[in-house]
């Protein structure tokens, strides 16, 4: 897909967000002046748009050193806004990138079921390939043998080999074949799915911290990422799925996925703002090239309505 291409999906995919707040802006100014009054109303517009109270709160004081009671037209109040949006996102634009040595680079993609974990996975895997990177996918959520099959399915359309066990199998011995499997084979990057069930954390760490004790006897420097995938669509429920998986599973960065549809993309500021992990890519649709590197100033100007 081309950069223009992207750029389409990518606005068509925040479409309900930026017209959501593009909504909440309309009204505010008509080319007055920037008051404390419409400064009010542009945080609490900020904070409906699924931004959150501390960005909404950053960006309402960044306009108001900058702006209180200069003129603003309703679009210069957008280009404004996109600003301050891109200046909470750049900080955290971090691309996953294959730098291990030795290889290969292990990154486990940890996410609640329904996430869109599974696809990412595929759609990493395509993107590695791309760079001619050797790819391996291990299939470590051993819970459900729907998970299985499903990484199975798009191992193959994405080209790459898979290794995998039974259901209710053991996840660290996959996760230890997979490792052997790719460092004799010269892979480059080992991408681990893994369970995405929340309802027993304890459970779900004590499996985690079994798959890194595996992993630092063949590697001490595995897991090099641990990359959590977010549901776009699940608003501000996204940022309590961050407390838990940082508690669990020391979370390294961050995929977000399902942004084409929804209303509340601005949680993506949200995350960046309260947590500053690094977002490494967004997906906006079902298709392979349907994820690409994070882009704060696209994205910013995208949110705001200014693309």
């Amino acid at each position: 897909m081309s950069d223009a291409g992207w750029s389409e999906k990518l606005l068509g995919g925040f479409r309900k967000t930026s017209d959501r707040l593009s909504e909440n802006l309309t009204g505010i100014t008509g080319g007055g002046k920037l008051d404390d009054a419409t400064l009010d109303e542009i945080e609490d517009a900020l904070i409906i748009s699924d931004l959150g109270p501390s960005a909404a709160s950053r960006i309402r004081g960044r306009l108001a050193e900058k702006r209180l009671g200069a003129q603003i037209t309703q679009i210069g109040l957008k280009e404004a806004v996109a600003e301050e949006i891109a200046d909470i996102l750049r900080p955290v634009a971090k691309p996953l990138e294959v730098t291990a040595f030795p290889r290969p680079q292990v990154i486990l993609v940890i996410g609640v079921n329904g996430s869109g974990k599974t696809t990412t996975i595929a759609k990493l895997a395509h993107l590695f390939t791309e760079d001619d990177y050797g790819v391996l996918l291990a299939a470590g959520d051993t819970f459900r043998a729907a998970a299985i099959g499903q990484l199975a399915t798009w191992a193959e359309r994405a080209g790459v080999d898979l290794v995998r066990g039974p259901e209710g199998g053991d996840p660290a011995s996959i996760v230890f074949d997979a490792v052997k499997q790719a460092t004799d084979t010269g892979i480059d990057a080992l991408i681990v799915d893994t369970a995405g069930r929340l309802q027993n954390k304890r459970e779900l760490m004590d499996e985690l911290q079994k798959i890194r004790r595996v992993l630092g006897r063949l590697n001490p420097e595995a897991p090099h990422d641990v990359v959590l995938v977010l549901d776009a669509t699940n608003g501000q429920n996204a940022l309590s799925q961050i407390d838990v998986f940082k508690e669990v599973a020391g979370v390294t960065g961050l995929i977000m996925t399902k942004l084409d549809g929804t209303a509340r993309g601005g949680v993506l500021v949200a995350a960046a703002e309260q947590y500053g992990l690094p977002i490494h890519a967004i997906g906006v649709g079902e298709k392979m090239e349907d994820l690409r590197a994070f882009d704060p100033d696209l994205v910013a100007r995208v949110i705001a309505g200014v693309a």
